[in-house]
Parts: C-alpha cells; structure tokens; sequence
C-alpha cells in the first residue's frame, strides 16, 4: 500500500512539484495550504508522514509541530525557508524528526522522508508506545493494557492489533491485513482474521458484542478507531 504524506504548506507551485515527484516515487500526497486545515486532516485521516512548513500564513510552524507531537507520533519533516542552524535545533526540541531547508532538491526530500518513515517505531519511547485512551499497547514489551491491566493475546494476535492500531482511522481489507503481516505464520484463508479479531476484541473490549476500538467495515475489512472512550 502506498504509503500517506501530508504536506501542510501554502506554496501551491512547491506543493504541485512536491506532489508530482513523490507521486512518481510511489507515494500519495496530501496538502493542507493552512495549519488549521492540516490539523483538521490529521484528526480525521491516517498519515504515515508529515511535511510541515515552518512559515505558515495562519499559524507558527514550530507551534503547531509542538501541538501536532502532543497527540500523534506520526513522524514531521519540518520545511522551511529559514536554514540557519537555531532554527533547526528549534525544530527538532519542538518534536520534528527532520529539518530540510529550502531550497531542496527532490530526491533529498524523498530520501529524508524514507528515513523518518525507516526509523518510525526504531526504538524512541514516544514511538515503542501507543495510546488510545484506556487501551495502552507496548510495542517493545509487546503486550496490551486496558486500564493498566495487562490483557492476554498471542503473539499473532498482537502483531494483528498493532498493525490496525498504527494504521487507525484507515479501513484495511482481510487481505489488505495479511499482506501486510507477511512474516507472521498465517492461516490460508482470510476468515482467519475474522476469528482473531473476534478474540482481540475479548481481550480488549468493554462489551466485545458491540465494540468501540476494532469496528467492522461490513463487506470490507476492519478499521481501528482514533476516538475511544476514555
């Protein structure tokens, strides 16, 4: 699955350069030309990236990298017409994983961006944890609490939550979800999630017959929800 930008900046001739070259490098580009509008995308959409603007004409772009890493750990490369090097120590205090300055060349832009995206989940605290609320999932420990509760899954079982969990507010097919399990030991027959799913949601569930963290796409697949009750 191509994996999703999104590119909060107001230069629309850069974003339309930006957009073409990481298109054809097998992405797919989003643009906000606001802070506001960006920050409305990332509470409604799934993002596997960010590239932020540090001059934006409605907000701050240091400010609004500080507001974006206290409620997601999506990884931001942060772009800016200012190179001088306090603007980048800045940038990264704030929680930018990257600072590119402009003017760029494309390719080192797709290389950065393929960095960040390497490195997501590659070992920093705020990445090895996830919250949604009451649930807690520990990538490094590779366990699961509710409440502080630690809850029993299996080994295949987590990997299948973590991966809708890291993906959440995205609709994911039962193939969509074994390919992207590949390395796991897998049944042969897609069903297979179905019965999986059924066992995380005992686990993780308040009421596994009507759940609120694992919902079904009826004739589709499954989607993780952004917005649980705390």
């Amino acid at each position: 699955m191509a994996e999703r930008i999104l590119m909060i900046d107001d230069d629309a001739r850069l974003a339309g350069m930006v957009s073409d070259y990481l298109g054809g490098a097998g992405f797919r580009l989003t643009v906000a030309g606001t802070g506001r509008e960006g920050e409305a995308l990332l509470k409604r959409e799934s993002f596997d990236a960010v590239i932020l603007d540090l001059m934006l004409p409605d907000a701050d772009g240091l400010d609004l990298c500080r507001r974006l890493r206290g409620t997601t750990d999506v990884p931001i490369l942060m772009l800016t017409a200012r190179g001088e090097p306090m603007d980048r120590v800045v940038g990264l205090e704030v929680g930018a994983d990257d600072y590119l300055a402009k003017p760029f060349e494309p390719r080192e832009l797709q290389a950065r961006l393929r960095a960040i995206l390497r490195r997501k989940g590659g070992g920093s605290p705020r990445a090895e944890l996830l919250r949604f609320g009451r649930l807690e999932i520990d990538k490094g420990a590779r366990a699961v609490r509710l409440d502080g509760e630690e809850r029993p899954l299996t080994g295949y079982q987590f990997t299948l939550l973590l991966t809708l969990a890291e993906r959440a507010g995205r609709v994911l097919t039962r193939d969509a979800l074994m390919d992207l399990m590949k390395g796991e030991k897998l049944e042969a027959f897609d069903r297979s999630v179905d019965v999986h799913v059924s066992r995380i949601r005992a686990a993780i569930e308040d009421d596994p017959k009507k759940p609120k963290r694992i919902l079904t796409v009826r004739g589709t697949g499954y989607v993780f929800a952004r917005d649980q009750d705390r």
